[in-house]
């Protein structure tokens, strides 16, 4: 069971960094066109077509990411006051009852959608650029497959803190600025006062 919410973390994980890029990729293209547009004033036709595809791209790919990292937002102002049994007891059901078929939803649909995109080559019509953008809609299909799979990885999680009363984390990668500071400041008040 282990093995499989680590190997559902790690694949989350690398599909969110690898998209994570698409940031930089967003910066560049909108740096150019604000550019072109008010330096040269010859603005692209694409810019805000392909902003848009990027940004739901990486929105939808960082999803998987998001879940295994537990920040996706909650309303726990009473969930974190509980027993970490109870709370994955509560985590259970909710996956059960409301994960796993949105998920599922989200994957048929996606699938349909795609595949009717990819039949007549859909372009974009907010441009007069045209651009392809069926490619794109695939994205929704992946990005089903990723959070079903470490939806499954939660169900796991959710199991295994049944029985032991304690959350399995996933491995740290990225920290929050203010607890590295947070960190340091009580690492130098320890220093500080031996």
């Amino acid at each position: 069971m282990i093995g499989f919410i680590r190997f559902a973390d790690t694949l989350s994980a690398w599909f969110g960094k690898a998209f994570a890029w698409l940031i930089v990729l967003m910066a560049v293209g909108t740096g150019y066109e604000v550019f072109v547009r008010y330096v040269l004033n010859n603005p692209t036709a694409w810019a805000l077509d392909v902003s848009f595809i990027m940004y739901g791209t990486l929105f939808m790919m960082g999803g998987a990411y998001t879940l295994s990292r537990g920040g996706h937002v909650r309303g726990d102002f009473l969930y974190r006051l509980w027993q970490p049994k109870n709370q994955a007891k509560v985590d259970l059901v909710l996956y059960i009852i409301f994960f796993f078929p949105g998920v599922t939803a989200l994957i048929l649909a996606g699938w349909k959608y795609a595949a009717r995109s990819w039949q007549y080559a859909e372009v974009s019509v907010n441009s007069p650029a045209g651009v392809p953008i069926y490619q794109f809609k695939t994205v929704i299909v992946v990005a089903g497959l990723l959070l079903f799979v470490q939806g499954i990885a939660q169900v796991m999680r959710c199991l295994l803190c049944i029985k032991t009363n304690e959350w399995l984390q996933a491995e740290e990668d990225v920290f929050e600025t203010e607890d590295l500071l947070m960190k340091q400041a009580q690492e130098a008040e320890k220093d500080a006062h031996p």
